[in-house]
């Protein structure tokens, strides 16, 4: 079976060699392992995140990594899914520090060993299941931590105890950051479906961030903005697309609009917002614009009375305005 006594960031191992390694079961995305008293040791996240090669056909799941965040849909092919089981296993690492490993697949029964993982949120959105229906899944955002690059498998509770601790440390926020906040809809009696939305959002996933910034000028000249431009690649500082209100809105003709665009499938929090505003030009308005949520923190960053107004607009809101101006989204 070829134990290992320890885990390499980057190294390939097999499933048995994990399965055994760490006292698994052979089967699932989230294994736990229990001691005698049914107590959790660890667990191991498995995922086929779409930065591994796979097809969306072959990633129901849409798991995906955002440079140092891994975005993990809970357990449950079909139908809504719970925030029970082993999807609720995964809520303890709040309070205690459980070594969660994780490991992304290769291929043929392989695994890349990514680090250990820090929850870092989970949420429910709205996503089809294997058969297109819409359904409500929980999502999992995990800090994925490379560093130390070897972890022994005896030490890794004083490890990841320790990694977490000085996570939370250096952000005192962490707990208002955990909750996601859905933005405000507007009162349309035959507004876009859920359905409609989640199938926008689905396609806006597939651009690259390059193309998705070019889409969102679109998007700002379809919704009466004039004088839209993308900036520069490199050297943008914070700011993606600059826009102007038309001279003939009577309120604010000739405004300066400023946007930062993520194409993310992980929720926003209050230090993107934050860097966001410092990244402005004093005389501009300015506009977050993101596929995916914001967290309570950002919201709230966003609004804050003493400093300027953030505008927000999160993926249903985002594609609320793409089906409304029957903007291409292929």
């Amino acid at each position: 079976m070829n134990k290992v006594t320890f885990f390499k960031v980057g190294e390939t191992y097999t499933n048995d060699q994990i399965r055994f390694s760490l006292d698994l079961e052979n089967l699932g995305g989230i294994r736990p392992s229990l001691d005698s008293s049914r107590n959790i040791r660890h667990v191991a996240i498995m995922t086929a995140a779409e930065d591994s090669g796979k097809l969306l056909s072959e990633n129901p799941y849409h798991d995906r990594i955002e440079g140092s965040i891994l975005i993990y849909t809970a357990q449950g092919r079909e139908g809504d899914q719970a925030l029970a089981g082993r999807n609720k296993r995964l809520v303890e690492q709040y309070a205690v520090p459980t070594p969660f490993f994780g490991f992304t697949n290769i291929g043929r029964q392989t695994y890349r060993f990514l680090g250990l993982l820090e929850l870092l949120r989970h949420y429910q959105e709205n996503q089809a299941d294997t058969k297109g229906t819409l359904r409500k899944v929980w999502l999992f955002e995990f800090r994925i931590h490379d560093q130390p690059e070897v972890v022994p498998i005896e030490d890794a509770p004083s490890i990841s105890a320790s990694l977490l601790a000085e996570s939370r440390r250096n952000d005192p926020l962490a707990a208002l950051e955990r909750e996601v906040a859905p933005l405000p809809q507007g009162r349309e009696e035959e507004g876009p479906t859920p359905v409609d939305l989640e199938a926008v959002r689905v396609r806006l996933f597939q651009f690259t961030p390059y193309d998705f910034e070019h889409f969102i000028k679109l998007v700002l000249e379809r919704s009466g903005f004039v004088k839209v431009s993308v900036t520069r690649v490199s050297g943008d500082g914070g700011i993606d697309v600059n826009a102007y209100v038309d001279e003939q809105n009577e309120f604010f003709a000739g405004t300066h609009v400023q946007a930062q665009v993520k194409r993310w499938r992980h929720a926003v929090g209050s230090p993107e917002i934050n860097n966001f505003r410092g990244a402005l030009s004093t005389t501009a308005k300015g506009v977050f614009v993101t596929t995916s949520h914001f967290t309570r923190a950002a919201f709230a960053e966003a609004r804050h009375e003493s400093k300027p107004s953030i505008a927000l607009v999160d993926g249903d809101k985002l594609a609320g305005i793409v089906i409304r101006n029957g903007i291409p989204t292929n």
